[in-house]
């Protein structure tokens, strides 16, 4: 069979999205590709988020290519799947404009929770729930039934088979950029200063084994799994090689596994900076110095909140108390050169009492966000909270709805949109 990976251009105007707009790497593309081949498939993969293409030019060697199975992914990057943009706009437009007699295949958050409704706002052929590494090389040459999260409409009724992908790390062993454009990828996630050489982003560890509510994981990278640290570290290498000088783990939580000492070791003998999101509470003042070591250059934490109260209605199970907390995020700013720390709107933080939290850390060279308000992603706890119910075919029009309703007196975060549109109409000017 012959698959077609492709990465859309994406676009977010009007959108509340508040990730990152730069091009990354398209990893759950890489990974199903090496899996594909593995299977003895045929694959072309292009990122035209990273090489500028239009969709005119993706589907020009898309005819040369004569692929079998088209597949394209809801939302930008792995890194951006537990907070995507609501509207499925992009993902619409592009299996309009690159449908052909191939069978169009989709993954990403949007239908891991609501399937039907993302085969009907794009026209796709198959949705797969979760994550498609595994699942994918099944596509077209095992029964819809047998292949784990696959969705499909069959006589205008949706129709699906058990559970919702792979939950196992699958064997992935160093992605190969032999033929990806790396030298293209000059964005560095998440840095905030000139730095020679090349970004790149690394995956080490899938899924989380906390239950944050407002955290969109549930129904995908869920279960916490590492990758064996010499795949990793061979992966590194080769982007090394090709001028990457600074890396970015998209894992959903950094500093949990057991084999993080044994990376960041490694990562001391080596010519590459780091940066990941994680929390304060994973960290002490030793293991602190040891990324000052490995040359961690940016360092995201979810505090959430400044009270207990707070952290525990968000379901944080964070057991530190604030001036602990206080403590490490100074600690870890005199050996790592930029230092966040993230919060988000609850009725338990007094404005005043968050505003000298922040006037404090401050002033210990740490950067500390404004409360940020909370959109209740498809799939979340804080979903089911706020509606009583799963999420059904109109989850992300209420989920946006509401969001709007919210926030649209209070404002929103400084990098998302001031005036977004409702969802209805983004996609409907599709």
């Amino acid at each position: 069979m012959k698959f077609a990976l492709i990465n859309p251009r994406w676009t977010f105007h009007g959108s509340t999205y508040f990730g990152c707009q730069e091009a990354h790497f398209p990893i759950e593309l890489m990974c199903a590709q090496q899996q594909l081949k593995i299977g003895g498939h045929d694959t072309l993969l292009m990122d035209a988020h990273m090489e500028g293409l239009s969709p005119e030019q993706v589907h020009e060697r898309l005819n040369t290519f004569d692929e079998d199975i088209l597949v394209l992914p809801t939302a930008p990057s792995y890194l951006f799947w537990r907070c995507p943009q609501p509207e499925l706009r992009v993902t619409q437009d592009w299996v309009k404009m690159l449908r052909g007699k191939s069978t169009v295949v989709l993954i990403g958050p949007h239908g891991s929770a609501t399937p039907f409704a993302t085969l009907r706002k794009t026209g796709a052929d198959i949705v797969l729930r979760g994550e498609p590494d595994q699942v994918l090389p099944m596509v077209g040459s095992a029964s819809l039934e047998d292949i784990p999260g696959c969705c499909w409409m069959e006589h205008g009724e949706m129709r699906c088979s058990a559970g919702i992908g792979a939950t196992e790390m699958p064997s992935i062993g160093a992605l190969d950029y032999t033929d990806y454009p790396v030298e293209r990828h000059t964005h560095k996630h998440h840095v905030f200063t000139e730095m020679p050489g090349l970004g790149a982003e690394v995956e080490f560890a899938r899924g989380c084994p906390y239950s944050c509510t407002f955290c969109n994981k549930t129904l995908f990278r869920n279960k916490y799994r590492e990758r064996p640290v010499a795949q990793v570290l061979a992966e590194i290498d080769q982007l090394i090689s090709r001028g990457v000088t600074y890396v970015y783990f998209i894992d959903e939580i950094f500093g949990v596994g057991k084999n993080v000492v044994h990376l960041l070791d490694e990562l001391t003998k080596r010519p590459v900076s780091i940066g990941f999101q994680t929390r304060i509470d994973l960290w002490d003042e030793d293991r602190l110095e040891l990324l000052g070591r490995a040359r961690c250059t940016s360092f995201e934490c979810g505090i959430e909140s400044i009270t207990e109260e707070g952290r525990n209605e968000l379901n944080k199970n964070c057991r530190l108390s604030t001036e602990r907390i206080s403590e490490l995020l100074i600690h870890a700013r005199k050996h790592i050169p930029w230092v966040q720390a993230n919060l988000i709107k609850t009725a338990h933080d007094d404005a005043d009492t968050v505003k000298a939290w922040q006037n404090n850390l401050k002033v210990h060279g740490v950067w500390v966000s404004e409360p940020v308000p909370m959109f209740p992603f498809p799939g979340s706890p804080e979903y089911i909270t706020t509606f009583g119910a799963q999420p059904d075919d109109e989850a992300w029009e209420r989920a946006h709805a509401y969001y709007l309703g919210l926030f649209a007196d209070k404002g929103y975060s400084d990098i998302q949109e001031q005036h977004p549109v409702p969802l209805q109409e983004l996609e409907c000017a599709s």
